[in-house]
């Protein structure tokens, strides 16, 4: 099997700028850097990445010095008084970076709205080269898998596409059978980490694991290898996998280890594959 792209997720060193974070994954060994150019909520680090700025220009150096790719930007949150042009400037600077996905959050209650903003979206990053990938995540109003598919069936969208992350698929409760029937097309790159296989049991608890203690992919209780199994054996990877409680350890010390984790995984999910498809 051909090596499977695997990008570090923005998420994962938040408290990196950028350009720290395409020098951290390159030292760790990827190919491949997700960014976060605009924050999730108003608590996180705010780095200036519209336009020609400064910070925008060290990334785009520290790229080229380090030979690594931009897998993919985010946050775009669909919330209900959202105008999606406004979301124009960071389009401009991911397709200036070299991505080509951008991940959506689904924030507005009324779905149609939600379908409108979401198909707007895609038609203002289609000419860049973007594709738009809504991540449902159970305390947004795009919670599972099948509200997700509703709302890309009724967008009619050809760049719109799904992000699955592990978490969120297992939080939500969702299976691997209603992954069966999601066009290829419609899967550009996943999300992996890991977690305790108890479900949190507060909403505070679920939002604090999600942003702050997953686990390295192996080190957990989700059912990795049968996610893994239901989708693609070729679809990048993005290691989305924030660790507060191991802050002692350098950024890089965190992303080789959630590197060394995830090629475990992998080779244990389709080594068994393979040999029991041969047997």
């Amino acid at each position: 099997m051909p090596p499977r792209q695997l990008a570090l997720a923005a998420l994962s060193m938040l408290e990196l700028s950028p350009p720290d974070m395409v020098s951290c994954a390159a030292a760790a060994g990827f190919s491949h850097v997700g960014l976060r150019l605009l924050p999730a909520t108003a608590e996180e680090p705010q780095h200036d990445m519209l336009g020609n700025s400064p910070l925008l220009r060290e990334t785009l150096q520290r790229l080229q010095d380090t030979g690594l790719q931009v897998s993919d930007v985010e946050i775009l949150r669909l919330k209900p008084e959202v105008d999606v042009v406004s979301y124009l400037p960071m389009l401009e600077s991911a397709a200036r970076l070299g991505a080509r996905e951008v991940l959506v959050a689904g924030n507005d209650p009324d779905f149609a709205r939600g379908v409108d903003s979401f198909a707007r979206l895609c038609e203002l990053g289609a000419p860049l080269g973007l594709s738009m990938n809504i991540e449902p995540m159970p305390w947004t109003d795009i919670r599972n898998i099948a509200m997700a598919m509703q709302l890309l069936q009724q967008a009619g969208q050809d760049n719109a596409a799904l992000l699955v992350d592990a978490i969120h698929f297992d939080r939500a409760g969702d299976t691997t059978a209603m992954l069966a029937d999601v066009p290829r097309q419609r899967l550009h790159y996943m999300q992996l980490c890991d977690a305790p296989a108890a479900k949190p049991d507060s909403i505070e608890q679920l939002l604090y694991q999600a942003r702050a203690e997953r686990m390295p992919p192996g080190h957990g209780g989700l059912a990795l290898g049968e996610l893994l199994l239901a989708l693609p054996p070729d679809l990048p990877i993005a290691l989305e996998v924030p660790m507060h409680s191991k802050a002692q350890l350098s950024a890089v010390e965190r992303a080789k280890l959630l590197r060394s984790a995830a090629e475990q995984v992998l080779q244990r999910t389709y080594g068994t594959a393979l040999e029991s498809a041969g047997t």
